[in-house]
């Protein structure tokens, strides 16, 4: 009577037979150890290199970067870089870089507060046409901000907001996706039964989502926060058509207008934009790393749920 330990024996002898090895998976030579830390270390570099090259073309002279020997140690000017964007067109570069703090930083707070709240709302309270008004939400989610720029700039002239800060700042606080984002961190960290409780303890409702559902939905605030800040700071098309002043210009509308100068004015420009886009892109960069452990921390929350 055979049995399966019998079995055994016999396919291993077979797998012999065919030349291969017993009790070793075999797997594709493209899928190698080699092949894939060979396809990693190009992909790095594929990513990397374009910042590599911003960080060496900001500290190379304006001639340096047009005879294009950008990796070579020759031609570095970082301080003639920094005096020439202190004193272009009057140092207005730092009015630029506290404009973009101003429409990032307030736009992306009150745009995370609005979205926390719409979101939590439409979590935790039922009334008539909840989803049908949350469709809409949806909607505006498909529909790209460049189509609703025309539209505000109207209604911004029809109430003399055009050429002001609120002509910028106002449209950033409306966050479709942050509403989206908001119910359902609402509706995974913030459960119905505490609600309910703090309403029988006597709490209002305005008191129940500032000291429960917001501390709850923190890292929700801060995903909203963090992606609302990155796409106002690096945004220009907005405050291209709401702004003509140009010291209400935002860091990247700035650098845009003085990138389209380089080709009229010469190519004395290129080191200040290539200089101005390296010190633009930092406080984006830092606020991501000083805020990822709330990010991490509420991801790492909903993968044990």
């Amino acid at each position: 009577m055979t049995t399966a330990l019998d079995s055994r024996p016999a396919a291993r002898g077979r797998d012999a037979a065919d030349g291969g090895s017993p009790g070793r998976n075999t797997r594709p030579r493209w899928m190698s150890r080699a092949a894939v830390n060979a396809a990693l270390v190009i992909a790095a570099v594929y990513t990397f290199f374009p910042a590599m090259w911003m960080l060496v073309a900001a500290a190379k002279s304006s001639t340096g970067i047009m005879d294009g020997h950008l990796l070579s140690f020759s031609d570095f000017d970082l301080l003639g870089n920094l005096r020439g964007l202190m004193h272009q067109d009057g140092g207005v570069y730092f009015r630029w870089l506290l404009n973009s703090f101003l429409y990032a930083g307030v736009g992306s707070v009150c745009s995370a507060l609005v979205s926390c709240a719409a979101g939590y709302a439409f979590d935790k309270y039922h009334f008539r046409g909840k989803e049908k008004l949350f469709g809409l939400v949806l909607l505006g989610v498909l529909v790209p901000s460049a189509a609703t720029v025309l539209p505000m700039y109207l209604l911004a002239s029809k109430v003399h907001l055009v050429n002001t800060v609120w002509a910028v700042l106002i449209p950033s606080v409306v966050n479709p996706f942050g509403v989206y984002l908001a119910r359902v961190f609402a509706q995974g960290y913030v459960p119905d039964e505490v609600v309910e409780a703090a309403r029988v303890d006597g709490a209002g409702e305005v008191r129940i989502f500032g000291t429960i559902g917001l501390p709850m939905m923190r890292s929700g605030f801060t995903t909203i926060l963090l992606f609302q800040f990155s796409a106002i700071w690096n945004g220009f098309f907005l405050a291209l058509v709401m702004l003509s002043n140009q010291n209400l210009y935002p860091v990247s509308l700035g650098l845009f207008i003085w990138d389209q100068g380089v080709a009229t004015d010469g190519p004395s420009l290129i080191s200040l934009v290539i200089f101005g886009s390296v010190i633009a892109v930092t406080p984006v960069i830092v606020l991501f790393i000083c805020l990822q452990r709330f990010w991490r921390s509420g991801l790492t929350a909903g993968s044990v749920k």
